[in-house]
């Protein structure tokens, strides 16, 4: 259903495509948007180790597009060191392929909301979460995106780096 990596020598292990889903802080989703245009969108996001969650307002371009496809992908670019002299770059990348729901419980999107903030605000209070989410509450929309093939790639030096000297 999904294709193999050409290069499969740069292919990242599963554990390392997910280390770079939990150290990313944003990332791009893709989706199917108006008109056979391919729409993709710069989002912030969190990874509970099987789905992605993300938050928009109940409105929109995203929302649209997600209600007639769900289908989607999304990127995370880990590193992308520009390497002038060897006119490359050594890059880290991982793309997520799966289906988007809207989270309609409101428990779930309180989970959803949490992990976020725990990402982004980890310093922050109980109490202070919770005014932010209940001023934000109207409006909200939470999506989560069900991870059903997750693949990386890095350049080939960084191969090289991660493999044991002889």
């Amino acid at each position: 259903m999904f294709r193999e990596l050409r290069r499969k020598r740069q292919a990242l292990p599963a554990e390392e495509c997910a280390a770079v889903l939990l150290r990313g802080t944003s990332g791009v989703l893709a989706l199917s948007g108006d008109n056979g245009y391919p729409y993709a969108v710069p989002i912030s996001y969190v990874y509970d180790g099987k789905a992605l969650y993300f938050h928009c307002a109940r409105a929109g371009h995203k929302l649209d597009a997600l209600r007639r496809e769900p289908k989607a992908s999304f990127c995370v670019v880990d590193q992308d060191q520009v390497v002038p002299e060897a006119f490359t770059t050594y890059f880290r990348s991982v793309i997520a392929f799966g289906t988007v729901r809207e989270v309609e419980d409101p428990a779930e999107m309180r989970r959803a909301m949490e992990l976020l903030a725990a990402k982004y605000a980890p310093a922050s209070t109980a109490e202070e979460r919770r005014r932010a989410m209940d001023r934000e509450w109207p409006g909200l929309c939470v999506l989560e995106m069900t991870v059903e093939h997750l693949t990386g790639k890095e350049a080939v030096e960084l191969v090289k780096q991660r493999q044991p000297s002889p």
